[in-house]
């Protein structure tokens, strides 16, 4: 079944943390006439501290490249990692548009903005500096979650992400989601839209906000999310990892078990 629409953000790749081979699981079975890269595809400031890339890095820019040369619409919102490519705005690079920001209209007529988001995140605009140091925490945080889930197998404990309970522990943090959400709600409807797809917080969330749909899919770090409208316009935020938990024929992180929470919400654009 081909989608109208899939919008993939923040798989980082360039970096450990990224989980490419989720992600080109994912786009086995989900195809789509265009697709939306909400930012962060790569890591630049990861990729300037050391260079990683594996080979399923290359692999999902091949497969992206190879679905526009077979005629699908790909347009490019970079983020703040990526913001490299804010520099080549208006071009295409094997048929993908690079934009600051995109239109999207829904199957129902309604209009949505598609921003990564970053540019509503006062640190990242203000103080660089200091998203740096939290994205070398963050980094950290991410790099230790293995190695503590290994320890916590020899007792047969379920798997628990180090990096993803810091984030929910930090009031700031669980704080400053909501007011980044409010902020994204307000700039649609500041632009007659009726919603908001963005990026940049990898934190999964389709809710209505003051009568605007905010729609944000996470990310290809910790939570394998992304958002479809599928040919009847419906749009669905799909978890993969949850999806896939418990088959065990596909591939999935190392001692992530299986789990029972459903594995997709949906909602009626």
């Amino acid at each position: 079944m081909i989608n109208r629409t899939l919008f993939l953000s923040d798989i980082h790749l360039g970096t450990r943390g990224c989980s490419a081979e989720l992600l080109l699981d994912f786009l086995k079975e989900h195809d789509a006439d265009t697709i939306y890269l909400v930012g962060d595809i790569f890591d630049g400031w990861a990729l300037r501290r050391g260079w990683h890339w594996p080979q399923s890095h290359n692999d999902v820019v091949q497969e992206l490249l190879q679905r526009a040369h077979d005629g699908k619409r790909i347009v490019f919102v970079p983020g703040n990692h990526d913001e490299v490519m804010r520099n080549y705005l208006g071009t295409h690079f094997g048929g993908i548009e690079v934009m600051r920001t995109a239109d999207f209209t829904a199957l129902d007529g309604k209009r949505y903005l598609v921003t990564h988001g970053d540019q509503f995140d006062a640190v990242v605009m203000n103080a660089k500096w200091i998203a740096h140091l939290g994205d070398r925490a963050y980094e950290f945080l991410i790099w230790l979650n293995p190695k503590i889930n290994r320890i916590r197998s020899l007792w047969s404990g379920r798997y628990w992400s180090l990096s993803k309970w810091a984030k929910q522990q930090v009031k700031s943090a669980v704080n400053f989601i909501g007011e980044y959400e409010d902020v994204l709600a307000e700039e649609a409807r500041r632009g007659n839209y009726d919603g908001v797809i963005c990026g940049h917080i990898h934190h999964a969330n389709i809710k209505t906000i003051n009568n605007i749909l905010y729609v944000n899919t996470g990310d290809w770090v910790e939570s394998c999310t992304a958002v479809i409208e599928r040919p009847n316009g419906r749009l669905e935020l799909i978890d993969w990892e949850a999806k896939i938990a418990a088959n065990k024929e596909r591939p999935r992180r190392r001692n992530r078990p299986k789990t029972k929470k459903n594995s997709l919400v949906d909602v009626q654009g």
